[in-house]
C-alpha cells in the first residue's frame, strides 16, 4: 500500500490531479452557466471551454516550473501537466454533465438531440450529396438512439482532440531548462 501511495506522492502528478479537477469543475460551472442563460449547452455553444482548459494547463505549468521546478520545466514535463490537467478536467466535467443531465434535468439531453436532429435535416442535402441517402438515415436514426452515458466519452474524445496544439504550444513557451551543465568549465 504504501508503494501506492508513494507513486501518487509525486509533485507533477498531485498538481496536475488538483488542476485538473479544478478545471472540470470549472467546466461544469460554464456548462451550468449557459444552462442558465437558456442555452442548449450540450451544442456548439460549448466548444468555447476549450479556453478554460487552455487557461488551466498554461496555469499548472507556470505555476509548476515557479514553485517546483524552480524556474525550470522540461518540455516532457509540460507535455505530461498538460495532458493530465486536460484529460482528468474532461473526465470531471463529463461525469457532471452527465449527472445533471441524467439526474436532475434530462431535457437538456432531449434539446440536444433535437438540435442535432434538426442541424442534420437542415443539411441534409449536402450530406445525402456526400455520404448517400442510406447511410444519412442511418446517421440520422443514430442520433436518435443516442444515450446520456456517451457525454462522457465524447467529452474525452473532444477535448483531447482539441487540446493536441495548444498543449504543445504551451509547452514549448514556457520550457526552460538548465543549458549550464552543457558548457565545459574548466578552470
Amino acid at each position: 500500500m504504501n508503494s501506492i501511495v508513494a507513486y501518487f506522492n509525486k509533485p507533477i502528478l498531485k498538481l496536475s490531479l488538483l488542476f485538473g479537477l479544478a478545471l472540470g469543475i470549472l467546466v461544469f460551472a460554464f456548462f451550468l452557466g449557459l444552462h442558465a442563460l437558456g442555452v442548449v449547452p450540450l451544442g456548439n455553444n460549448r466548444v468555447m471551454d476549450i479556453g478554460i482548459h487552455i487557461i488551466l494547463i498554461a496555469g499548472a505549468c507556470w505555476y509548476y516550473r515557479k514553485k517546483v521546478g524552480n524556474g525550470f520545466l522540461h518540455l516532457w514535463e509540460a507535455l505530461t501537466i498538460g495532458y493530465v490537467v486536460n484529460t482528468v478536467g474532461a473526465l470531471i466535467a463529463g461525469w457532471l454533465i452527465y449527472f445533471f443531465v441524467t439526474y436532475i434535468d434530462p431535457s437538456v439531453f432531449t434539446a440536444y438531440i433535437a438540435q442535432m436532429k434538426d442541424l442534420m435535416i437542415q443539411g441534409k442535402a449536402e450530406l445525402v450529396k456526400n455520404i448517400g441517402e442510406a447511410e444519412f438515415q442511418k446517421m440520422y436514426t443514430g442520433v436518435g438512439e443516442m444515450k446520456t452515458s456517451e457525454i462522457i466519452t465524447d467529452e474525452v474524445g473532444k477535448k483531447t482532440v482539441m487540446a493536441i496544439i495548444p498543449i504543445l504550444v504551451i509547452s514549448l513557451i514556457l520550457r526552460k531548462q538548465d543549458y549550464s551543465i552543457l558548457h565545459n568549465n574548466k578552470s
